[in-house]
Formats: structure tokens, sequence, C-alpha cells
């Protein structure tokens, strides 16, 4: 029986540039409940926390009943736009199909997601960017606390039978990091997401997704 071992990837600004998605729902949500949007910087800085976690952080100062409205008129923002080109709208940052594919051939690598998406949102980009089969767990915000908890980490390792010290995290924000290490798990950031890279605390830092093997192999070790 092979040692196997386990990389959890986040979504939203490491396998996708979803911004353009996300700061148009935002948008609508906003102008929804007649109120100015923030900026693009802010609403990025808040992406991986799970939905009512991100209006408590955008929205300090609205009550809790505009707080579950905004997170309504998001909701219903994606919903009016199941239908949109992803592979447009949130494609795909270069070289992470090949990345996955490949580390999906390896017989002792097992692949997982832990996102603040929701089941809906996750299932949409899977089915549009032809991503079926590559995971062995899914994990989304539907059935966990929020980013950073380690929730979805611990789970993820549960359904693939590895240990933390046989696993990573690849994402591109703070809460993921924090996330990782609060369950025992190695950390990858990478440069080109949401968070800057200098902020992350990774184990290591990548640059591209032809970096990542060797990163992994280096902290977990090498496919037996």
């Amino acid at each position: 029986m092979p040692d196997l071992r386990l990389v959890i990837f986040d979504v939203d600004g490491t396998l996708v540039d979803s911004q353009a998605e996300i700061v148009g729902a935002m948008a609508e949500a906003f102008a929804a409940e007649g109120l100015t949007a923030p900026s693009r910087a802010a609403i990025l800085s808040i992406v991986g926390l799970s939905l009512p976690e991100t209006f408590r952080a955008l929205c300090p100062d609205h009550d809790p009943a505009k707080q579950t409205r905004l997170t309504d008129h998001y909701r219903a923002a994606f919903r009016d736009h199941a239908t949109a080109d992803l592979q447009r709208k949130s494609p795909l940052f270069p070289g992470a199909k090949d990345a996955l594919l490949r580390l999906q051939m390896q017989d002792a690598t097992l692949l997982a997601v832990a996102t603040g998406k929701s089941k809906r949102g996750l299932d949409r980009l899977i089915d549009q960017h032809d991503l079926h089969g590559l995971f062995v767990s899914y994990q989304v915000s539907d059935f966990h606390p929020s980013k950073p908890h380690p929730s979805m980490v611990l789970t993820c390792l549960a359904d693939a039978g590895v240990t933390p010290g046989r696993a990573v995290m690849v994402g591109d924000t703070t809460y993921d990091m924090d996330m990782a290490r609060a369950a025992g798990v190695a950390t990858v950031g990478v440069s080109w997401g949401y968070h800057a890279p200098n902020a992350l605390g990774a184990d290591r830092i990548i640059a591209n997704f032809g970096a990542l093997d060797a990163a992994i192999d280096d902290l977990i070790g090498e496919p037996a």
C-alpha cells in the first residue's frame, strides 16, 4: 500500500481568477441596499471567508439584519448569472489544470478542495472548467465554519485517510495558511492571488504552477 499524500487546494485566487465575478456580484448586492460597494481591494482582501463573515468584515457598522440582506443579494446575483461563461469571467490561472492533471496521475497523491465557495458555486465551476474526477474531497462553506477554522482541512484529511504530516494546503490568502496551520498541515502560498505573498507566512511561496511539484515534494516528501 503506498504512503498516500494529500494536496488541498483553495479555489478563488488560487485555481481561478474569479475577481471579476466576485466584484460584480458585490456591486449588485450593495446597489440593492442603496449602498456604495467597497473598493475592489477591500473586496478581494476578504475572498475566502464564508459569506456571513464576509459582510461582517466589510460592513462592521451595519446592523446584522442589513448584513444578512447583503448576503442574500450576493447569493441572488450569483444565481442570476448561473449560466455565465466562467471560462471568461472566472478563468483558470495559467498552468492550473495541467498541474492538477499532473498531480492526479501520481498513484500516491490525492487532491482535495477547501473553499469559501458554496456547493452550488463549486459545482458550477467544476462543470464549466471540466474538473470532474480530480478531487477525493470537496469541502465548501455550506457545511463548515468559515476559514481560518480548520474544519475543512480536517475533513479533507479524514476523507483521504492521510495524516497531517503528509498533506499540504495550496492557497493565496492568510485565511488558507492559518486554516492549514491549525490542522497541522504544511502550506504553499501562491504569488498571483488576492493577498500579498509576503503577508501569507507560508512555508513556501511559488510564482507559477510549474514550481508547485517541487514545493510539495520538499514539504511532505515525494510520492511513494
